[in-house]
């Protein structure tokens, strides 16, 4: 495909309509240098690195950190929640931000906000300085790899944006697998804030490959709904708060008060919807059949299965008293089985359909989490390894199906609306899941006063069997649904 020389930095969409002349999709919305078609994928490989590393580091270090901090272990799970419910929250506006201002400056800006996030993870004090440091970063980061991805939408050709986008998510396969041993090495030998410190030499690579080969790429904007980003952003943020609170005694009445205001605030938010001539998320979403199966059976499906990233290393070292690095080398074959069944989920939603797929490998996944809480210390790593090897397969078979066929039959403007609640829903349900898992565990440990391991298996149970349940709810799909996807 031809490209110009201009300078990357001056290219407008609205200014210059020649940037594609026609409806071609083959044809990009702008023209690169050679240079910038070479080298803007490897922006975006960054920026994914640098979020999924940082998301995967954490779990293993969780428990030393908690030491360091004089917190309790199993009191430690705000410090992901704060960042995947801020994702949850702010992804939504990435996109606008990034048509209203451009491409350059909102990509530069998220890598500023997400390094200097790290830096003030690294240096906080306390818990709570913590928490409030990862919202920051949670912000850049919500703004990050969105805007990343947009970039590389709008600037290569529909016939080569499998192979730049395939090269750009390689992070997203090698992250998961070193995350947690990365994690673990660092706690065990050097200091926790150094988890947080990697952020920023790779902060400081994204941004001069940024400067070099990042176009700044605009569209004309309406007005964005900032009164339903506001109802919104308030009830995820009030139910989060909730399930957290009601495992506490002296916080229930606040926690049960808070589950009303929010589901109020969800309330309205339909309500403001219906009369908003472009609300923030589209009711009209939720008559595709498959959408709304695919959404509801998403954020159903992840309460149970969102919280074992977080509970597997707290039972591996609490409970087992494995050191840090020992969890992280248990917690790779999650990641091996995860890459190893990539490349066979098509074929095996081909043969099976997404139906039985998904009823099947959700109560596959609920029945491996309760062979999980059934682990002891005494067992050898070669027979918790097997285990934990075919939950990170039917993960990835279970998120790549549930993806699919939420927005598969979406059509036009709704394919953009759709997927941007789609990523919505998953951190929101990450967020719900970790902190319904943490509770239900506060519960047995603090409340009824179970012994440490055995308050690990009953949680695991309880997350279990919720994950079995939510299963039932895809036999709302039928057989041939998703047929054209494959």
């Amino acid at each position: 495909m031809p490209y110009s020389k201009a300078n990357p930095a001056d290219t407008n969409l609205n200014s210059n309509t020649n940037n594609n002349p026609t409806d071609d999709p083959n044809i990009p919305k702008v023209k690169l240098t050679l240079a910038q078609a070479k080298f803007l994928p490897y922006v975006m490989a960054v920026a994914l690195f640098m979020q999924i590393l940082d998301a995967t580091i954490l779990n293993t270090a969780l428990p030393r950190m908690a030491i360091a901090l004089g917190e309790s272990p199993l009191k430690m799970q705000w410090a992901v929640i704060s960042y995947a419910l801020t994702l949850a929250i702010f992804i939504p506006v990435s996109g606008f931000l990034a048509d209203k201002f451009g491409t350059r400056k909102v990509f530069f800006s998220s890598i500023v906000i997400f390094s200097i996030g790290s830096l003030f993870c690294a240096l906080s004090p306390t818990l709570n300085i913590l928490v409030l440091s990862r919202l920051l970063q949670g912000i850049g980061g919500a703004m990050m790899t969105p805007v990343a991805r947009l970039i590389l939408f709008k600037s290569y050709p529909r016939n080569q944006l499998l192979t730049v986008m395939n090269f750009a998510v390689i992070p997203a396969l090698i992250a998961p697998l070193i995350g947690p041993l990365v994690g673990g090495y660092i706690v065990e030998y050097a200091s926790w804030p150094w988890i947080f410190l990697i952020n920023i030499p790779m902060g400081i690579l994204g941004l001069v490959l940024g400067v070099r080969y990042v176009p700044n790429l605009t569209e004309r904007v309406s007005k964005f709904d900032w009164l339903g980003f506001g109802i919104f952003a308030a009830a995820a943020g009030l139910l989060t708060l909730a399930v957290e609170m009601i495992s506490r005694p002296e916080d229930t009445v606040t926690g049960v008060s808070f589950i009303a205001v929010g589901l109020a605030l969800l309330f309205a938010y339909v309500a403001h919807a219906k009369r908003h001539r472009a609300p923030l998320f589209p009711l009209s979403l939720f008559s595709v059949r498959t959408f709304k199966v695919g959404i509801v059976g998403n954020l159903f499906t992840r309460l149970g299965i969102s919280g074992v990233p977080y509970l597997l290393p707290l039972l591996l070292q609490v409970a087992f008293h494995y050191t840090p690095s020992q969890a992280g080398w248990l917690l790779m074959p999650i990641a091996a089985g995860s890459m190893m069944v990539k490349p066979w989920v098509s074929r095996i939603i081909r043969t099976f359909s997404y139906r039985k797929v998904l009823l099947a490998n959700t109560i596959l996944v609920g029945i491996l989490i309760i062979l999980i809480g059934q682990f002891n210390a005494a067992m050898p790593w070669y027979y918790l390894a097997p285990v934990l090897f075919v939950m990170g397969g039917c993960n990835s078979l279970q998120f790549s199906a549930m993806n699919t066929i939420t927005i598969g039959d979406l059509k036009g403007t709704q394919t953009s609306s759709g997927n941007s609640l789609m990523a919505v829903n998953q951190q929101l349900a990450m967020s719900f899941g970790l902190a319904f898992g943490a509770a239900v565990l506060v519960v047995f440990s603090d409340r009824l006063h179970l012994a440490t391991t055995a308050a690990f298996t009953s949680t695991f149970w309880v997350m279990g069997i919720l994950t079995i349940l939510s299963g039932l709810y895809f036999l709302r799909l039928k057989t041939d649904d998703g047929q054209g996807m494959y």
